[in-house]
């Protein structure tokens, strides 16, 4: 049995689960998120004030879907109620980031500035001009969102500029020492 699979979901209150034939559409103070599943594999069993998942067979392909689709539904709970969020860091002179409207526009020492338009359901915030917070209720799109921002910029291993997620450790090579 799976050990994140068995485990049952609590669900707070205010955060209301449906299940239909082939989808779970959760629904919380931040909003509604849709996700599809595989009927044939598990079944999703809402109870008061639980969620589970039960497998329908003892397969490799129905084990790996047991505990999918629970940490795919416990994020969608803790995403309506919380919000997920990811925090990143500009490393580098000059480097900077600011808000015009909601697009996010970052001088990152190129020879113009680089502009990202978060997609519906993503806020980007910019408490100073060397953090940027993306926030949002679904996991996937608030990380996809944080890794292409990162992307216009990745850190770099010698001088460790660039954009990076908050902790994140940069492996430092060391240049080149010209001596013969």
């Amino acid at each position: 049995m799976s050990k994140i699979g068995k485990r049952p979901i609590p669900l707070p209150e205010g955060v209301r689960v449906t299940v239909h034939e082939d989808e779970v559409v959760v629904e919380g103070p931040h909003g509604r998120l849709r996700q599809r599943y595989e009927p044939e594999y598990v079944e999703i069993v809402v109870e008061e004030g639980k969620v589970r998942v039960i497998r329908k067979g003892d397969r490799a392909a129905f084990k790996a879907r047991h505990g999918l689709y629970r940490a795919l539904i416990a994020n969608m709970v803790h995403g309506v109620t919380q919000k997920w969020e990811k925090e990143l860091e500009i490393h580098g002179l000059g480097y900077r980031a600011r808000l015009e409207g909601k697009a996010l526009v970052m001088e990152l020492g190129y020879s113009h500035p680089v502009r990202y338009e978060p997609p519906a359901g993503v806020e980007v915030e910019v408490p100073d001009p060397q953090r940027i917070v993306v926030r949002g209720i679904d996991k996937q799109l608030v990380g996809q969102v944080a890794a292409d921002i990162r992307a216009a910029r990745p850190p770099e291993p010698y001088r460790a500029t660039g954009i990076r997620y908050k902790g994140e450790e940069i492996v430092r090579k060391a240049g080149k020492l010209g001596v013969k």
